[in-house]
């Protein structure tokens, strides 16, 4: 990030300009404990690793990054910027889950939020009271902000929580796992992988996880896939909306939710009793990174907007860089 608020896309890190400041990562689970950007030590480090196993697919591999990072600029400040963080303004109502105390007391079972680097650049570019934001990607969430605070949201205590995503479950009944248990079909490790890495898109097409491929294909399974991904995504929206009160605009973000017409299209069709309607010509049009594409007259705004998780990264590691004696 350059002192005027751009960036640089980088290769590798071997393509890092001199006189690097600082490293900033962005790491998905900060538990209870980091709520804020961190300059990363031994102790937030072991910290980090701890919380590895509620994130396995996003932790391990940032904390193998800060471990690059480190040998190859070992002088320079590393700085963790968590998803999380955002999220801590949820409300209590929204964040506890109705199991006993002591899973909650003791054992810090509650909804944490995850993809809020990408929803605090969202609700910087697009203001309003009641906003609701769809990060559309390989993982997926949906997000309820009010005044600029997040208030709701549909991933949880992991991200494995909420709408179905390109290989992750979302959702599920708690009671399918126990039963596959139960019966010896599957181990711990066979139902984390199958839920991780072989559900989603993936698990109901059968040939892919890539939006953009289903969305070429004219196979049953395929159309199946989207029709879910569709309908799972408009009714947490409309969750979103109750917990705001209403709704102002609506915010798709992702790699989906910024580049796939169709995506937004499905969606926003159910959804038109909250007062939202596209406009085809514009939702069909190329985005250049930012569009609206609500029709005229519509209640809601509706925005395409490129995810821009690497400057909010970036100027938060500067902020805290900025604190230090």
């Amino acid at each position: 990030m350059d002192p005027a608020g751009g960036a640089e896309r980088l290769g590798s890190m071997d393509e890092a300009p001199a006189g690097l400041e600082a490293v900033a990562h962005r790491v998905v689970h900060g538990g209870d404990r980091f709520r804020e950007p961190v300059v990363v030590d031994r102790a937030v480090r072991e910290a980090l690793g701890e919380l590895s196993e509620l994130a396995p697919l996003h932790n391990g591999p940032a904390l193998e990054a800060m471990d690059r990072a480190q040998a190859a600029f070992p002088d320079v400040p590393q700085v963790a910027v968590f998803d999380t963080a955002f999220h801590a303004t949820i409300p209590e109502a929204a964040a506890t889950y109705a199991v006993p105390w002591r899973w909650r007391e003791e054992w810090g079972i509650r909804r944490y939020g995850f993809h809020g680097l990408s929803v605090e650049w969202a609700a910087e570019r697009v203001r309003a009271t009641r906003l609701v934001v769809c990060h559309l990607g390989g993982g997926c969430s949906v997000t309820a902000v009010l005044d600029g605070r997040s208030v709701d949201t549909t991933m949880g205590f992991s991200p494995l929580e909420g709408v179905p995503m390109a290989t992750r479950s979302g959702s599920i009944d708690p009671e399918i796992v126990l039963h596959l248990l139960r019966s010896g079909r599957l181990g711990v490790e066979d139902v984390e992988r199958a839920l991780e890495r072989e559900s989603g898109l993936l698990g109901i097409s059968g040939r892919s996880a890539r939006y953009e491929e289903l969305e070429r294909s004219g196979e049953p399974a395929a159309r199946l896939a989207l029709e879910v991904f569709a309908h799972r995504v408009a009714g947490a929206v409309a969750a979103m909306a109750a917990a705001l009160g209403g709704l102002d605009a609506l915010v798709f973000t992702g790699g989906v939710g910024e580049h796939s017409a169709r995506a937004r299209s499905d969606v926003c069709g159910r959804l038109g009793f909250l007062g939202v309607r596209l406009d085809p010509d514009m939702n069909a049009a190329p985005l250049g990174g930012e569009g609206e594409l609500a029709a005229d007259g519509a209640a809601v705004r509706v925005v395409a907007l490129e995810a821009r998780e690497d400057l909010v990264a970036a100027r938060a590691a500067r902020a805290v860089l900025s604190k230090r004696p």
